[in-house]
């Protein structure tokens, strides 16, 4: 199935650009998403971020459907 991932922070800048479109097998998981986000050539240095499904947070158990929207989060700081 294919799927939308939106890009937030440093993840934006690694990709060059806010969405990218992936392909995952029927019944995936937040962690066999995170596998194959590992082996995208411009976000595998990213080692930490949060995973948001249709804008909320999900769990490495989360099951993805065809038409939800994954989010990338990358940790935030500053003050």
């Amino acid at each position: 199935m294919n799927i939308n991932v939106l890009l937030f922070g440093i993840a934006t800048d690694l990709a060059g650009s806010s969405s990218i479109k992936i392909e995952l097998p029927v019944n995936s998981t937040i962690a066999s998403f995170k596998e194959i986000i590992s082996q995208h050539s411009q976000l595998k240095n990213m080692s930490t971020y949060a995973v948001a499904v249709n804008e909320s947070y999900a769990t490495d158990e989360t099951i993805i459907n065809k038409n939800d929207v994954i989010a990338i989060i990358p940790p935030v700081s500053g003050g």
